[in-house]
């Protein structure tokens, strides 16, 4: 029956969709259930009502369509945790009060300077059983400890929101934490923690033993602090401890993707699997006990090396891939691939919005739909070169799939990314399987220190040649504006090009011209968006940011040294397209579009004029009676950035708030802008 093949593909855009909705509109969980159900019995009732006529594809085609998108509402909607009554959001402090609060641990975090990070489930507030995923941050000091995942404690502090970004277009951990469910923060000290009794351990937490065991064990060996970090990256899929320098080595070279456990990591662990259980096909039912055990081995490995989205959703898609395989069940490849998105966004829907998730599916859709196109250009007949044509191949058609993504979330381009991944790919095999067995025999005590030492020398060649490619900076293209409208008319493009390259028709080629023009329009209204002019102070702790934007062009003034390379306003330029002039140190008076903002630094001094002075910018704690001030020059309002001491910003709004005048903190308030 034609009808009972209705694609796969088609039903997960549908999924897609929904999902997508029910961020713009929320609909409670009982009243989502109801519409659900209703929808699955109308697409029942069209199925059975035009089943005999011509036209039954159509209409069962809308409407399973049509139940798909009311199921990504629903799913989307019951993993929202706010949504749950027992949620801790629902039993904390309006006030932001200390409150009793126990947790256990789920998660360890890449720490920042300051802190030790972590996911946490709050078990009880105040005595009042709860859930609820939150962020646990721990003040670093010398006696600070590790803590173990499940182990469940119980510490005294505030439950905090999560604080948006202070400065305009910054990168939103607040949005990312969303994302992942985490709503609001805890802050505390090792000191003020107390561990309670737990005889019960989650998968996650002997997860984290064994890899904890594993660590120990090689630490026996001659691995340096660099070496133990890619092992641990590579095939234990925990990159907590990569050094900052050696991470932007990986990502300046176009090779980042290898230190997360993805699909490339397992799909090789697959076929390595499926060649060592080959024998298993010569007993009786030997296909179907060799899928078993893949399937068993492939989500252990994935359990051991953090269950993180990335490895999940890698392993989902290789098991049904192993399972076709394994039992010689022929599919369609996008029929495999949407199954796998079908599947993994009906378990956690915020998937769709994990940049990883997006990367490796638009990098796999690319493969199997350019590398057939590309790899017949050239016959090699040496075996060595015909395997690096091959390898070239898939990651040029790769880079066709995340090329938009990769220019969006990241602005940069790493032209160098062929001869990385011509490296890395064929070698990552090698690594892998070296590496299980180096970690294999780790764990029972019988690991050569000769192979170790070759496994060891490996990993440095690896780093030391990402290393080189990362120095050859005038092959990594940076601040590259790319906006969503501009993704979504690239990827149309390529579509449209891939489409003309098959069919040949005039039709194709028209869209791909109107494309052009509409990615050409896209430049020319954000080009007409830019013109005028607008004065921002940005928010920098212990210093001070001015950015004069006229048109184009955004002119700093600061006190911090290389201001032009600082992530704030570098960020704010690449989003909005700007061309950053060369910094000037900061003026005490400041026009623009008839306001004047003055400037006062840690002089206390200002000058007596007669121009009408609308803001006035305290700077580097000046020592000023603000009261005098303000009788004298009658601003419009006061701004403190974050170069001053909180004391001096305290008492500068308490005067304020006396002299009924606004008072701007770009600490609390974000950055201020004139306009």
């Amino acid at each position: 029956m034609k009808l009972l093949k209705f694609s796969i593909v088609r039903l997960t855009i549908g999924l897609i969709f929904g999902i997508l909705l029910s961020e713009f509109f929320l609909i409670e969980i009982n009243y989502a259930l109801v519409i659900l159900i209703a929808s699955f019995i109308i697409t029942a009732g069209v199925y059975f009502i035009f089943k005999d006529k011509y036209n039954n594809t159509v209409w069962f085609g809308f409407s399973a369509i049509l139940t798909c998108i009311i199921l990504g509402i629903f799913v989307s909607t019951i993993n929202k945790s706010l949504l749950e009554k027992s949620h801790f959001f629902h039993f904390k402090e309006e006030n932001q009060q200390p409150q009793l609060i126990t947790f256990q641990v789920k998660e360890f975090l890449k720490p920042n300077a300051f802190s030790d990070r972590y996911y946490i489930e709050i078990l009880k507030v105040d005595y009042q059983n709860t859930n609820g995923k939150a962020l646990l941050n721990i003040e670093k000091d010398s006696t600070t400890n590790t803590l173990k995942v499940d182990d469940i404690y119980v510490t005294k502090t505030e439950i905090n929101d999560i604080k948006s970004p202070l400065n305009p277009d910054q990168f939103s951990y607040k949005n990312y934490l969303k994302n992942q469910q985490v709503f609001y923060q805890l802050y505390s000290k090792d000191s003020e923690l107390f561990l309670l009794n737990n005889d019960t351990n989650t998968q996650r937490g002997h997860a984290a033993s064994f890899r904890q065991l594993i660590n120990k064990k090689l630490k026996n060996y001659n691995f340096t602090k660099d070496e133990l970090s890619i092992i641990n990256a590579l095939i234990l899929g925990q990159r907590q401890g990569i050094d900052k320098d050696l991470y932007d080595s990986y990502t300046n070279a176009g090779a980042i993707h290898i230190l997360a456990v993805s699909g490339l990591h397992v799909g090789i662990i697959l076929l390595i699997l499926s060649f060592v259980l080959k024998p298993l096909e010569r007993i009786k039912h030997g296909y179907f006990i060799k899928t078993i055990v893949i399937l068993l081995l492939l989500w252990s490995y994935a359990i051991i090396a953090g269950s993180s989205a990335s490895i999940v959703r890698a392993t989902t898609m290789f098991s049904i891939v192993a399972i076709g395989l394994n039992l010689k069940r022929t599919s369609n490849i996008y029929n495999t691939l949407a199954t796998s998105i079908f599947v993994l966004l009906l378990i956690k829907p915020s998937f769709i919005f994990d940049v990883g998730f997006q990367l490796s599916y638009a990098a796999v859709f690319a493969i199997v739909s350019i590398q057939p196109i590309i790899e017949p250009l050239l016959k090699p007949k040496n075996k060595l070169l015909n395997l690096l044509w091959k390898t070239l191949t898939v990651t040029v058609s790769a880079q066709f799939g995340i090329i938009p993504i990769s220019l969006y979330y990241f602005h940069q381009f790493p032209s160098l990314f062929w001869l990385s991944n011509l490296v890395v790919i064929p070698v990552l095999g090698i690594i892998l399987g070296l590496g299980l067995l180096v970690i294999t025999l780790a764990l029972i005590d019988l690991l050569p220190e000769f192979i170790a030492d070759i496994f060891s020398f490996v990993i440095r060649m690896m780093n030391t040649f990402f290393e080189w490619i990362a120095r050859q900076e005038s092959f990594l293209f940076q601040d590259i504006s790319f906006n969503v409208f501009q993704v979504i008319i690239s990827y149309l493009l390529i579509f449209t090009i891939y489409q003309f390259y098959f069919n040949r028709k005039a039709k194709w080629v028209f869209y791909s011209l109107a494309l052009i023009i509409g990615f050409q329009a896209n430049f020319i209204f954000n080009t007409s968006q830019n013109k005028g002019e607008k004065l921002y102070i940005f928010h920098k702790s212990k210093y001070t940011i001015i950015g004069e934007k006229v048109d184009k062009k955004l002119q700093l003034y600061s006190n911090l040294e290389s201001v032009e390379t600082n992530t704030i306003p570098r960020t704010f330029a690449v989003k909005n397209n700007l061309n950053i002039e060369r910094p000037k140190p900061i003026q005490p008076i400041f026009n623009i579009k008839n306001q004047t903002l003055l400037v006062i630094d840690s002089l206390g001094v200002y000058p007596v004029i007669n121009l009408k002075i609308d803001y006035v910018l305290l700077t580097q704690s000046p020592k000023i009676n603000l009261n005098r001030l303000i009788d004298s020059i009658q601003p419009i309002a006061i701004i403190a950035d974050g170069s001053n001491y909180k004391s001096y910003i305290l008492r500068w709004k308490t005067t304020c708030l006396k002299q009924k005048i606004p008072f701007y903190q770009t600490g609390k308030t974000g950055a201020f802008i004139i306009d």
